[in-house]
C-alpha cells in the first residue's frame, strides 16, 4: 500500500500516520510552512519522522514553502493575523482561526504528489487527511461535503486519477475517537508504552504556545486535546504552561 499524507504535525495527522502504518504502508508524507505564527509542529514532526525510520518505518517526510502563497491570510493563525482567541473549539470566535481554503490547497497538492508516484510505480495510491468531525463547526474546508467535492474535481481534472483514491478515515469521528484509533494502531505494531509515549510528545496541537513551546492548555485546540485525552483514559505527554 502506498499513501501520501498532509502530516501537519499535529495529534490528529500523527494519528492518521500510525493508522496506515498499522496497515502496512509506505508513506511520504508532506507538511507545510505556510506562514503559521509557531513552527514548533514542524520541529516535532521531524522528531517523529526520524524516529519512525530508526524503528525501520518506511515514511518520507518533505517540508514545502507556501508561505507566498498565504501571505495575504487574515487568519489568527497567520504571522499577519490577529491575537488567538481563547474558548471552546466550537465558539463564534474560533471562525477567526480559518485559513483561507488550506486544506483544498494542501490535498490538492499531495494529489499532485501523489499521481505522479502512481505513474512512475504503475501502481495505485491512497491520498489522506486528518480532518475530523470536530472540524466541522469551525473549518468549511474539512466537511464531509468538502472533501467529496474536492475528491470529485480531482478524479475529473487528471487522466489516469483512477490511480489515487482520496481518503478521510477520521471525517465521521471525533478528536478522542482518533486518538483511540492512533493509539489502537500503535498497539498493532507492536509499539511499547514508552515508545507511544515518545511520538505522542511529539505531536503539537496548541495555537498559542510559548516561548519555550510550552501549550497554552487555554486556545479551543488545546481545549479539544485535552478532552480527546482525558475521553481516552491517557495522560497527555506534552508540556503546558
Amino acid at each position: 500500500m502506498k499513501v501520501v499524507l498532509s502530516l501537519s504535525g499535529g495529534l490528529d495527522s500523527t494519528m492518521l500516520l500510525m493508522y496506515y502504518l498499522a496497515q502496512g504502508a509506505e508513506v511520504h508524507a508532506y507538511s507545510f510552512s505556510y506562514g503559521q505564527k509557531h513552527s514548533i509542529e514542524l520541529k516535532k514532526v521531524k522528531n517523529n519522522i526520524k524516529y519512525l525510520n530508526k524503528l525501520g518505518y518506511k515514511v518520507r517526510h518533505q517540508i514545502i514553502d507556501l508561505k507566498d502563497v498565504f501571505s495575504d491570510s487574515a487568519s489568527s493563525l497567520h504571522e499577519g493575523g490577529e491575537a488567538i482567541p481563547e474558548g471552546h473549539y466550537a465558539g463564534e470566535n474560533m471562525k477567526s482561526t480559518v485559513v483561507e481554503n488550506r486544506n483544498v490547497i494542501f490535498s490538492s497538492i499531495i494529489y499532485g504528489k501523489a499521481l505522479s508516484w502512481a505513474n512512475k510505480t504503475n501502481s495505485n495510491v491512497i491520498i489522506s487527511l486528518g480532518i475530523h468531525a470536530g472540524d466541522h463547526t469551525i473549518y468549511p474546508d474539512c466537511t464531509p461535503e468538502s472533501q467529496q467535492a474536492a475528491k470529485h474535481l480531482f478524479e475529473i481534472s487528471n487522466w489516469n486519477s483512477d490511480r489515487v483514491t482520496y481518503e478521510a478515515p477520521f471525517v465521521n469521528i471525533d478528536k478522542g475517537e482518533v486518538l483511540a484509533c492512533g493509539v489502537m494502531s500503535m498497539q498493532t505494531m507492536k509499539l511499547t508504552k514508552a515508545q507511544q509515549k515518545h511520538i505522542l510528545a511529539n505531536t503539537h496541537t496548541c495555537y498559542n504556545p510559548d516561548e519555550k513551546g510550552r501549550s497554552c492548555g487555554k486556545c479551543g485546540s488545546c481545549t479539544e486535546r485535552l478532552e480527546a485525552f482525558e475521553k481516552c483514559h491517557l495522560k497527555d505527554p506534552i508540556k503546558y504552561q
